[in-house]
């Protein structure tokens, strides 16, 4: 890898700061939203737009660009007949979301994701049918979310979450996250797994090898109360995280946080 001075990237907020430099207006996901899902010209357009377009063109793209490897998908071969939840660390506007469809495959994922997805020109009309599930803004679109994500579960689909909810481009840790996303698998009682993106030396180039490596099943202890299911659940996925992020060895942003100080 060449010599060359590392970017800094200064930050103050682990749960909040979000470094994007995406501009996009996002559009209001309320009641009027429609999240779609079902009847025959939606699956037509999500099988053409999933499946032929966008998976080949993803997979070349991962591999050519990353040298993308997953590891330890074997651990999901035993569920792949049922609907689970798929937790990863946010570190790639564009990897992140083209790598979930590969950790899922055979079966087809969901990805929770900001309004800004589904308010970009032609692509965010595009994004609902490769997987894009915005989160609601009021009270009314989170009803329709809510019946959006049990009829994935009722109908045995995968559904991918971000829980640092921010990117952080090439961030080689794991952010402290919460438990809040971890109620729609307590609440539908259905298995977890992680994975987490690396990023690793390659020779002669200044572009790392992408590694995902996969971890679970996790389930929820049912012998806790609901909201310590969560936390529980939380737990496990960070730890396999934060163990699986040790394996990252090149760093291309360096972040470094800014103490406040005290008046």
């Amino acid at each position: 890898m060449s010599m060359k001075e590392i970017p800094v990237t200064y930050y103050k907020d682990e749960l909040n700061d979000e470094f994007s430099t995406a501009v996009i207006t996002p559009r209001a996901i309320d009641e009027n939203y429609k999240y779609g899902g079902k009847g025959l010209f939606w699956n037509i357009a999500h099988l053409f737009w999933y499946r032929i377009v966008a998976f080949p063109i993803a997979f070349i793209w991962l591999k050519c660009h990353y040298h993308h490897k997953i590891i330890n998908k074997k651990v999901i071969k035993p569920y792949l007949k049922n609907s689970f939840y798929l937790y990863a660390n946010h570190t790639n506007p564009v990897a992140d979301a083209l790598i979930p469809s590969f950790v899922s495959h055979p079966k087809d994922c969901f990805v929770i994701v900001h309004a800004n997805n589904v308010s970009m020109p032609y692509l965010g009309r595009i994004n609902p049918y490769l997987g894009a599930l915005p989160l609601p803004d009021n009270m009314a679109a989170t009803k329709n979310f809510m019946d959006a994500i049990k009829y994935k579960m009722e109908h045995k689909h995968v559904v991918t979450i971000y829980p640092e909810a921010h990117i952080w481009p090439f961030y080689t840790k794991i952010r402290p996250f919460k438990d809040t996303s971890f109620r729609y698998p307590v609440q539908y009682d259905v298995p977890v797994f992680s994975f987490t993106n690396t990023y690793q030396k390659r020779k002669n180039s200044d572009v790392p090898d992408m590694i995902t490596y996969v971890d679970g099943p996790f389930f929820a202890d049912k012998n806790l109360a609901p909201k310590e299911r969560r936390m529980d659940l939380r737990n496990k996925v960070y730890n396999a995280m934060v163990e699986r992020s040790k394996n990252s060895n090149v760093e291309l942003i360096k972040y470094v946080k800014v103490e406040e100080k005290n008046d």
